[in-house]
């Protein structure tokens, strides 16, 4: 079988690792935006043809999903530090969402969700399954964290999966605003939103 007009076997051989080309995606993302992120660009930024990320890759969705992955294992890995914290549950609840928010427009991570949700309109069955993999994590991650603050007396008793829900589709529809740029609201402005949604909601 041949890549790009290389055999497979070269093509193995040469290829950087795999973390390296997902690094240097999300590295173009940050610096120049998805328009930015061509195969044919990554490719030399890692040695590799196009061919032979298509190889690896099978298509620029599929890329694009596999940085998604590889950078939410990072943040996953941030978020459950934070959340093994000794100390109120309230104020882990408080760094969640200080992860969850992006830093402000086009930030890198928040640019990929967004067209990876954007182009899941076409996506297959698996695809799906692994965007909602990912989303899974951090939701069962937060019931958690209110279930504890609840058992502890922190936080009224409300259904934790429920009260999720709610907080994250409040926090992806003010993240989308600031992450595509629109003016009025910024990321201090979406952590007070939160945190009186918080009070008015939680508070014991």
């Amino acid at each position: 079988m041949v890549a790009g007009g290389v055999p497979v076997r070269a093509a193995r051989k040469n290829a950087p690792p795999r973390e390296d080309v997902l690094a240097a995606a999300m590295a173009t993302i940050a610096e120049r935006g998805l328009e930015g992120l061509t195969m044919a660009g990554l490719g030399r930024q890692v040695g590799m043809s196009s061919g032979h990320l298509l190889y690896y890759f099978g298509s620029k969705d599929e890329l694009l999903l596999q940085t998604l992955e590889w950078s939410e294992a990072a943040l996953g890995s941030e978020r459950r530090a934070l959340l093994a914290r000794r100390g109120p549950a309230r104020e882990r609840v408080r760094a969640y969402v200080d992860l969850y928010v992006p830093d402000g427009a086009r930030d890198p991570h928040w640019t990929l969700w967004l067209e990876v949700w954007n182009r899941s309109q076409n996506a297959g069955p698996q695809e799906r399954e692994r965007q909602a993999a990912i989303e899974g994590a951090w939701h069962r991650d937060l019931v958690a964290l209110l279930a504890e603050g609840i058992s502890r007396g922190e936080f009224r008793a409300v259904d934790p999966d429920r009260f999720a829900s709610r907080l994250r589709a409040l926090l992806d529809g003010f993240s989308i605003q600031v992450a595509v740029g629109l003016p009025g609201i910024g990321r201090e402005d979406i952590l007070e939103h939160v945190s009186e949604f918080l009070a008015e909601t939680l508070a014991d």
